[in-house]
């Protein structure tokens, strides 16, 4: 793609890698780029700083009309949905519409390796990069992650491995432009992002894009317990293979799968049982399914079966998805931020040691929390709630459910909040935020809320050990 001398407008910078990527990258290849975000200056600091030796013009605060009509490229955030009436300014006059993703995939000289599902899409991306860097150690990992993707290009060659976490926003831009990666997975699909899908259907109509337009000598790996996944299958154009965190019946080659705590792949040459729960240092149901669907992704890209368990050990997880922060007194802190929809919260309450101090609510999404508030009638000691748009209905949905007298309060203080879970502490705990909810109006984004948990926790324990 030529961008020297072209208009290249990026409609939001954003604070997590992808919009500093894109505009540096249009910027360095001799573009005209404008970054125009309705954050302020203040907001975006770090970001603007990151690309201070470059000429960018920002338009901060503001979107304006005239520079969505006088532009050849609009490179959207994938935040931005493509219904904004300023993407379809710059539709109707003549621009390209692009995303950072959409740019890398047409620029990218290798196969790419991706990875989408509500929940698990980050845990199984991270450990196939881990798993293939054990073998290849050029593999690259980016994507949803505040990694920019275009960033990694002058790493990338014919033969490296690429491997990518996309979310729905991602996919939505990807399949507008007909685009899919040669070996695709998808972890799973529950109730999430319905603030912008408005149903479910819709919603899987974006995770299936990561599927829909690859070669019938393409990958794609479903999870075989979801049934969301199952009425996909047929409609996808590449082959199929299945992972499981319970026994396959009939599985084909590549397929990977779990009996008992055994984990075993199909090979042309027959079943191969290549790891054991003992090489495993994630706990809990839903990560054997995330080790599954890595491991077939690690197969696929012709990882040797036989180094699968060695890599495994070395395996200790992804920050901001049940993180062990600190212990003190015998207590766990667990930060869960990434935990913004109901069932991913689930898998933590069902997962982590009781005693449970849970610290949960936040921005609303549109979803139902009625299975959530179930579940933490029974696993949990105290609930402190976080305030915002959601928070009120997960309060009302613990009241149906026979929480209520576990609610010990809600807080407009972050800090507030987790200073009361651990004074309730009375025995060794797990004080868990695994929020369940989205993050905006309290953060930037669930990473600053994680970050800002880390924080906290080691003021607590430093003032315990003054």
């Amino acid at each position: 793609m030529q961008l020297q001398g072209k208009k290249v407008v990026v409609m939001g910078l954003g604070v997590h890698g992808g919009g500093l990527g894109v505009a540096r990258y249009c910027a360095e290849q001799g573009a005209q780029v404008i970054v125009t975000d309705l954050r302020t200056a203040d907001v975006l600091r770090d970001s603007i700083a990151a690309l201070a030796d470059l000429p960018i013009t920002y338009v901060l605060g503001e979107h304006r009309e005239k520079d969505f009509e006088n532009c050849d490229i609009l490179v959207q955030n994938p935040a931005v949905p493509a219904s904004s009436p300023y993407v379809r300014l710059a539709r109707k006059a003549g621009a390209a519409i692009e995303m950072e993703m959409t740019l890398f995939f047409r620029l990218c000289p290798a196969p790419i390796i991706a990875v989408t599902g509500s929940k698990g899409k980050t845990t199984t991306a991270t450990l196939t990069a881990h798993l293939l860097k054990s073998w290849r150690t050029d593999t690259i990992l980016a994507g949803n992650m505040r990694i920019s993707a275009l960033a990694q290009l002058p790493l990338i060659g014919l033969q490296t491995l690429v491997v990518l976490e996309l979310s729905s926003f991602v996919l939505e831009g990807l399949g507008a432009a007909g685009l899919s990666p040669a070996v695709a997975a998808i972890t799973n699909i529950h109730p999430d992002h319905l603030d912008r899908y408005g149903t479910m259907e819709v919603y899987i109509a974006a995770k299936a894009e990561i599927g829909r337009h690859q070669q019938p000598t393409d990958t794609l790996i479903l999870n075989a317990l979801d049934t969301n996944l199952t009425a996909l299958a047929p409609a996808m154009q590449g082959q199929l293979v299945w992972t499981s965190s319970a026994e396959l019946s009939d599985p084909i080659p590549g397929s990977v799968w779990w009996a008992g705590d055994v984990l075993w792949v199909s090979l042309a040459t027959g079943t191969v049982a290549v790891a054991h729960a003992t090489d495993i240092l994630l706990g809990g149901v839903h990560n054997r399914a995330n080790i599954a669907t890595a491991v077939a992704l690690a197969l696929q890209a012709g990882m040797p079966h036989t180094r699968i368990a060695a890599a495994l050990r070395t395996f200790t997880g992804v920050e901001h998805r049940q993180e062990i922060v600190a212990t003190l007194d015998g207590h766990t802190f667990v930060n869960d931020t990434a935990a913004t929809m109901p069932d991913a919260a689930i898998a933590a309450l069902t997962s982590l040691p009781q005693p449970i101090i849970w610290i949960a609510g936040g921005a609303d999404k549109k979803l139902s929390f009625e299975s959530l508030a179930t579940i933490a009638a029974t696993q949990v000691s105290h609930i402190i709630l976080l305030q915002g748009t959601a928070t009120a209905l997960l309060r009302e949905a613990l009241e149906r459910h026979g929480a209520a007298d576990r609610i010990v309060g809600t807080y407009d203080s972050f800090e507030d909040g987790i200073r009361a879970a651990h004074s309730l502490a009375l025995r060794p705990a797990t004080i868990a935020l695994s929020p369940g909810c989205a993050s905006f109006g309290m953060f930037r984004n669930e990473f600053h809320r994680g970050e800002e948990f880390r924080r906290i926790v080691q003021l607590i324990i430093a003032e315990v050990g003054a």
